[in-house]
């Protein structure tokens, strides 16, 4: 007897169309079938037709309708989510392709959070490069939950850095490398910037660099300072630029919070200060994200092990 899933297998195999994937995925972003179709450049009576076909095939309701336009069902966001990561495939293979044609002996997407940029990962890009020295290599910055959307759709091959909390791990696999503390830091100018045993109340006068809302060292610090009498900072720069916070801190007497290997650099140059308050939250893993070893290529399969064994050393 053949089981529903072996069903939905064959049907996609032998029925699915690229063509209707993308209908599917341009309906999904535009909620609206007519605006699809012309993106594609096929008639709505078309568009209406294969999406029909596709719910006759799939036994399951994909869209609903509304008086705004239409709006997927669970099973018509999930094959939206499938196809999102079939087409990123896709262009993954055609840019490999382009890269070993170039000579380039394979391509990585690495998306980075501050923890990992100025150590680990330059260590990591360094060992691959010594033993794939034409391996095409792009970066891209930011933070949990703009990089981890792309990890899942397979624009980016790993993200490396603070390890995002449990509700970013569905189809996700993580590796913890070390565990990161966070320090405060200030200018070399900043009144505190030489002080010993600095209490919270010292620092409450001062304006502080925090990172956005969204992530995890933010809402542990908004926590914070709820409990110390619901305080409320004079200054709030909110930013994940390092440049422009390290620019600030020099230039303002204002207060920032960093992982402690990020700022060692600074402060060793004496660019930055220390600031000798013991930070009572923050720390975290820092590792790698994936959405598993099959899915990477033999560079990403490559880089991985360059980012454990430099990971080793720190």
């Amino acid at each position: 007897m053949v089981s529903n899933h072996s069903r939905i297998v064959d049907r996609a195999l032998t029925r699915l169309k690229l063509r209707q994937l993308r209908l599917l995925v341009k309906v999904g972003e535009h909620g609206n079938i007519q605006h699809a179709a012309r993106d594609l450049g096929i008639s709505q009576p078309a568009a209406t037709k294969m999406i029909q076909d596709l719910e006759i095939d799939f036994e399951v309701q994909l869209f609903e309708r509304t008086n705004r336009g239409v709006v997927p069902t669970v099973f018509g966001e999930a094959l939206i989510r499938h196809g999102k990561l079939i087409f990123a495939q896709v262009s993954n293979a055609a840019q490999e392709l382009d890269d070993l044609n170039e000579g380039n002996s394979g391509r990585v997407v690495v998306g980075t959070l501050l923890a990992a940029s100025p150590t680990l990962l330059p260590r990591a890009i360094k060992r691959l490069l010594h033993t794939r020295p034409n391996v095409a290599i792009k970066i891209v910055e930011g933070t949990n939950e703009a990089l981890m959307p792309a990890l899942r759709s397979g624009e980016i091959d790993m993200i490396v850095g603070r390890l995002p909390s449990h509700r970013h791990r569905s189809r996700i696999e993580q590796e913890t490398f070390f565990d990161e503390r966070v320090m405060a830091v200030a200018g070399t100018q900043h009144p505190l910037a030489t002080a010993t045993n600095v209490s919270f109340e010292q620092l409450k006068p001062f304006g502080w660099i925090l990172p956005p809302i969204e992530t995890t060292l933010r809402r542990q610090t908004d926590q914070f300072f709820i409990k110390q009498g619901q305080y409320l900072p004079t200054t709030v720069i909110e930013s994940v630029s390092y440049l422009a916070n390290r620019s600030l801190l020099r230039s303002h007497d204002l207060v920032g919070l960093l992982p402690a290997h990020v700022a060692a650099l600074d402060i060793e140059a004496g660019l930055l200060s220390a600031i000798d308050w013991d930070v009572p939250f923050g720390g975290r893993p820092v590792g790698v994200s994936y959405r598993g070893g099959s899915s990477l290529s033999p560079a990403g399969s490559a880089f991985l092990e360059a980012l454990r064994e430099e990971a080793a050393t720190i």
